[in-house]
């Protein structure tokens, strides 16, 4: 069995280097599609269901559709990841508009089109390093224009804001509401800790799920929970600060601006979640096992 990069299009799985997606997609051309990822870690789908609560949820919210309930795409996946041979795996889903009728801007005559393709688990940190995040000036697209919780390609605020991070000397960026608050960065959620107690923003943001593990795993430790506003200052001047993203799980973060956070290292309540939370990755409850296919 060959270990390599797959992708579902068109009811085929394909190498990913054979994927195509149609220029006329509206998915393309406007950004008007919804996602989801998960990921596959030691052979085992984590937290599989959430993720898929999540897109279909998104997918209502956008009003598109896919000839898949649940259990289908629950299948195809596991198949998909199983005829890839990888055991670390990233795994995204994607329903697009499609085209419409030919000469319409009528977005109820498209035709939906789902995707999906796996690749070799994706970091945005490496799990022994802290992240150096520059707050942008950045403002995040206001929840009244895009709603957050529906998972969606229109990122031009977020990368813009890691242009200006890369132009400060740091590794990515934290973007604001149009208060200066802090709300979340390219694919990750952020945290902060400041007296023992957990501190995020309540609204404005992808309601991650690996966010909502590490509100779980922080309450199960004691840890007091605080959701609110999150400022610049209060950023900088963290005790303890982390990111949150499917990509890399609870991710420490050791410099803001020319702060740096604590010692300069992953503080020792971050590192408390970061061992919960990959040890649940071996909990039944949570993990969805692939059955490869056998060695020759």
């Amino acid at each position: 069995m060959t270990t390599q990069s797959l992708a579902y299009v068109n009811g085929e799985i394909v190498p990913i280097s054979e994927a195509k997606i149609s220029l006329l997609d509206w998915g393309f051309l406007h950004s008007d599609a919804t996602y989801d990822v998960a990921h596959v870690w030691e052979g085992h789908f984590f937290h599989l269901t959430e993720h898929l609560d999540r897109y279909y949820a998104g997918m209502e919210k956008l009003r598109m559709s896919i000839p898949y309930n649940k259990a289908q795409l629950t299948a195809l996946l596991l198949q998909l990841v199983a005829q890839s041979g990888l055991r670390h795996a990233y795994v995204e889903m994607i329903t697009t508009r499609g085209q419409p009728e030919p000469g319409s801007r009528d977005p109820r005559t498209c035709s939906n089109q789902f995707f999906a393709f796996v690749v070799p688990f994706v970091w945005i940190s490496q799990p022994d390093q802290g992240l150096h995040i520059a707050i942008s000036q950045q403002q995040r697209i206001p929840t009244e224009s895009v709603d957050p919780t529906i998972k969606n390609y229109h990122w031009l605020d977020l990368v813009m804001g890691q242009f200006e991070a890369y132009d400060r000397g740091a590794q990515t960026a934290a973007v604001v509401d149009a208060n200066g608050n802090i709300k979340e960065g390219p694919g990750f959620n952020i945290f902060i800790i400041k007296d023992s107690q957990l501190f995020t923003t309540a609204e404005g943001v992808l309601l991650g799920i690996t966010r909502q593990t590490a509100i779980q795993l922080a309450q199960q430790l004691g840890m007091q929970v605080v959701f609110g506003e999150v400022s610049a200052d209060a950023f900088r001047n963290a005790d303890e600060t982390f990111a949150t993203s499917t990509a890399g799980g609870i991710m420490a973060i050791t410099q803001v601006d020319d702060n740096v956070i604590g010692d300069g290292q992953i503080g020792p309540l971050t590192q408390q979640l970061k061992d919960a939370y990959w040890a649940m990755h071996k909990q039944p409850n949570y993990a969805t096992e692939v059955v490869y296919e056998s060695e020759p």
